[in-house]
């Protein structure tokens, strides 16, 4: 499957003109119908902060917390999912072993997942995907706000603190 890169097209008042006509012409049929979307870009500098301040929290939790994320990729994936930023699928199997036997079949697939087995049911929680492609400006700048709300929770400190010393680590 070929992977389609963004076109930016510019409005002439008329028509959407491409910016890159090559790079349309390889993607887009003339006369074919496409719907337009447009898409706030999101701020780099937003999302360097994010990872910087993730990455901080990560580095200075307490002992306790340390000890359950490998990376900071695992904790920002917790919290994602914490917050609400995730994708839930729900397992009904036939008895509370059968549930225990899926979840453990279950918990490798993806490492950042978090898998809980309640009774005869197993659900797997997965942290929504935070990249420029799968989130816009607006969802991602809620996403990150919940996510270092949650962590600033998790290791006693306020979120303003946590931001600040993301600034002074970025």
């Amino acid at each position: 499957m070929t992977t389609v890169y963004p076109v930016n097209f510019r409005w002439d008042g008329e028509a959407m003109v491409p910016l890159n006509p090559r790079l349309a012409d390889r993607y887009y049929v003339v006369g074919e119908t496409y719907r337009l979307e447009p898409r706030e870009e999101r701020s780099p500098n937003s999302h360097n902060h994010y990872f910087a301040a993730v990455h901080e929290a990560w580095a200075n939790l307490p002992e306790y917390l340390a000890e359950r994320f490998a990376t900071a990729e695992h904790l920002r994936k917790h919290a994602l999912i914490r917050a609400g930023f995730r994708d839930e699928r729900t397992i009904v199997a036939s008895s509370k072993a059968e549930a225990q036997r899926i979840a453990a079949f279950v918990r490798p697939f993806d490492e950042y997942a978090i898998v809980v087995a309640k009774e005869a049911t197993v659900i797997v929680y997965t942290a929504k995907s935070q990249s420029l492609r799968a989130m816009g400006r607006k969802e991602f700048a809620e996403s990150k706000n919940a996510v270092l709300d949650e962590i600033a929770a998790m290791a006693g400190v306020e979120t303003d603190d946590l931001r600040r010393n993301a600034g002074t680590a970025a």
